[in-house]
């Protein structure tokens, strides 16, 4: 087990609180690990081993026929007698009514709960409905470039930075040696996982063939503007026919499977956040090619793609910047810091394109053009050029 410790010190600080500490976020990206690597974090303080309750209830020996009550009857089971327990409980959704049980634990024994769930049935708006004010999320997110470092064992960021470009984060791809085919098969066979299995199942969508045409379109136009409109004049042109509201819901329940995260525009003049022309990105750039193949036209897409997470990763509030009619590729907002990035392949030899939207702010904020160039350096009136490696291994922008 290759160790994470960024997430353990989120966690950490929430340790023994009153509150179900859940781990959210795309399958496969490492959060069952994670749940690992607390369990050992809490028997190296000292914790007695049975005190440390797991349970996994996708495995085989949890059918169909275990129920709620048998749940809080195992549970409460282990728990008998041994004063202050830890939960882990994986895969909770499994279990219907899952959330009686946790609720009731709270109230009733000396636990602390950590607990991760498939996309498909624990999403944060269903969280809020069964344990209001009782939990903390903790966004779990593909390996950073620092963590597939570790994972690969690579010292040369730059040669790093370009397998992580072509492989993506997850874990499992991460800590083997797959050749691209086979890394692609596996994430596709993730990306089946979601979409086919979890997201058309649990919504009951009747024409699977034009759900998965909408997620194609929009895995095609990721860090592009498109409207809910326009997918449905493509769909006219190609003698099809969807509503707008149904592209609406195809839209919300993808963002609940964390398969695409939106990123709203922010109008810097009149610092407000408009509900119109968003973009959206990937969990995590690989879904792009496990559907359509790795091309070099892609690279300026999943460049910003790789950006956009790693801020997420980092805690950022993103936005894409708009001032006047230029536009700022991201903004990132953070307590009462901001950070402006513009990102570009590489840097062009007229690089007042790149800067010239970012000269327009006047701030004293941080303001970066990143690209995958290793002539990216300097400064022009404040903004820094950088290497789109050396971005992400910043400790602090």
């Amino acid at each position: 087990m290759i160790h994470r410790p960024d997430y353990v010190d989120a966690i950490l600080p929430f340790a023994d609180a009153p509150l179900v500490k859940i781990l959210s976020g795309v399958r496969r990206c490492g959060k069952s690990t994670i749940l690992e690597m607390m369990k050992e974090e809490f028997l190296n303080r000292g914790i007695k081993a049975e005190n440390i309750i797991g349970r996994n209830y996708a495995s085989v020996e949890y059918g169909e026929d275990f129920l709620s009550k048998d749940m809080y009857a195992d549970l409460l089971s282990a728990i008998d007698g041994k004063g202050r327990c830890y939960l882990f409980l994986d895969e909770l959704q499994e279990i219907d009514g899952w959330e009686k049980v946790v609720n009731t634990l709270m109230e009733s024994a000396d636990v602390d709960i950590y607990v991760t769930g498939s996309n498909s049935k624990l999403m944060s708006s269903e969280i809020s409905t069964y344990l209001s004010g009782r939990y903390v999320s903790i966004p779990v997110y593909t390996l950073s470039l620092r963590e597939f470092m570790a994972f690969k064992d690579a010292e040369d960021r730059y040669s790093a930075f370009e397998n992580y470009l072509q492989y993506g984060g997850f874990p499992v791809i991460g800590i083997s040696r797959f050749d691209t085919r086979s890394a692609y098969q596996i994430v596709d066979d993730i990306y089946t996982a979601v979409v086919t299995r979890d997201t058309s199942r649990r919504h009951r969508i009747r024409n699977k063939a034009l759900f998965d045409r909408v997620v194609r379109f929009i895995i095609e136009n990721v860090g592009k503007t498109f409207s809910a409109n326009s997918i449905v004049k493509l769909l006219k042109g190609e003698k099809r026919s969807l509503s707008v509201e149904t592209i609406y819901n195809y839209l919300k329940w993808l963002q609940e499977a964390f398969i695409i995260y939106p990123c709203q525009r922010y109008d810097l003049q009149g610092k407000a956040v408009l509900k119109t022309q968003e973009k959206y990105y990937l969990s995590d750039i690989s879904l792009k090619y496990g559907q359509l193949g790795f091309d070099n036209k892609m690279i300026a897409a999943m460049l910003e793609n790789i950006v956009f997470l790693e801020m997420k990763r980092r805690g950022y509030e993103v936005y894409i910047g708009k001032i006047g009619s230029k536009e700022i590729d991201f903004i990132g907002i953070l307590r009462d810091e901001k950070v402006y990035v513009q990102v570009c392949r590489t840097i062009p030899e007229d690089s007042d394109r790149e800067t010239e939207n970012l000269k327009e702010i006047r701030d004293h904020y941080h303001k970066y053009v990143v690209a995958m160039d290793k002539l990216a350096i300097g400064n022009d009136e404040g903004i820094a050029f950088i290497h789109i490696a050396d971005f992400l291994l910043m400790d602090k922008w």
